[in-house]
């Protein structure tokens, strides 16, 4: 068995100062092996990125869905297909305009909702527009994925080899630093704390954990080390957690890839071990 990996740190306006960051892989007996890293410096790239032929599998950083609530508060249509399409059809001041008028008519604590996933994961919710703008990320990928065709888990579950996965890298990095920052994209805010916390991340990464928890050693040279621990923004590290996610998800793929029966595919699912929880699929161990 050998199948491309791939790891996207997604941005919604990639241009050369804040690229989408992909790492490429390989995954076979051996383990886990980091190939490369490339800048997608627009979202033409993106799109050019997902149309390559497979086999291949991905592990992609923004939410593929919106929580069930909003979905039929706003009366969108009741499947993933159906709603991505209508947003799709949308300029994305539209959409933003959407989501703000929704929040401004709400109680406080009920303005941001959150899919089950998210709520497990302790990840932010997909209807925030700023400061982390998750939201606009779902708007300009979610439709991408929709339009390439691609096998979207477990969205749209399509007969494509070219397989695609929402990933969460604060998941893989929470079992080495915990809650500590390990990033920022402001450099006055790059401090030698985050510095070392990627270097406990890159040392996780290679340890013996790593290879129990994942199910396969991970593999990347000490020049590849040292970019990402260096890159203070961690745009290149959360692109090769994605490549993790990504790989143990493939690992997974007879047994739903990971992802528990039970989950709404109108919402969408992050792929992790700690994401599957009680709700372990049938021959999961």
């Amino acid at each position: 068995m050998s199948i491309k990996i791939f790891g996207v740190d997604f941005t919604s306006g990639p241009g050369p100062k804040k690229a989408i960051i992909c790492v490429q892989s390989r995954l076979d007996a051996d383990g886990l092996f980091v190939e490369s890293f490339d800048s997608l410096t627009s979202l033409d790239a993106f799109e050019i990125f997902l149309k390559q032929p497979g086999s291949w599998a991905a592990g992609m950083d923004f939410p593929f869905g919106q929580p069930r609530k909003l979905i039929e508060n706003m009366g969108w249509p009741q499947t993933w297909v159906g709603y991505v399409s209508f947003i799709g059809t949308l300029a994305k001041a539209e959409f933003v305009d959407m989501l703000a008028k929704y929040r401004n008519g709400r109680e406080t604590g009920d303005k941001q909702h959150l899919r089950r996933t998210d709520k497990l994961a302790n990840s932010q919710s997909p209807m925030m527009l700023y400061r982390v703008p998750v939201g606009k990320m779902f708007f300009e990928g979610a439709p991408r994925l929709l339009k390439a065709g691609v096998n979207i888990q477990p969205c749209c579950v399509r007969n494509d080899s070219r397989i695609v996965m929402e990933s969460y890298p604060a998941l893989v990095a929470r079992r080495w630093i915990g809650s500590h920052s390990y990033k920022a994209d402001a450099r006055k805010e790059q401090t030698s704390a985050r510095l070392a916390a990627r270097e406990e991340i890159i040392r996780g990464l290679r340890s013996e954990d790593a290879r129990t928890y994942f199910g396969f050693d991970i593999h990347f040279t000490d020049g590849q080390a040292k970019a990402f621990v260096q890159d203070g923004t961690g745009d290149t590290l959360d692109a090769l957690l994605c490549a993790v996610q990504a790989g143990w998800a493939y690992s997974q793929r007879d047994w739903n890839f990971g992802i528990p029966e039970k989950c709404d595919p109108l919402e969408g699912w992050i792929v992790d071990p700690s994401q599957v929880g009680e709700n372990k699929p049938a021959g999961y161990e």
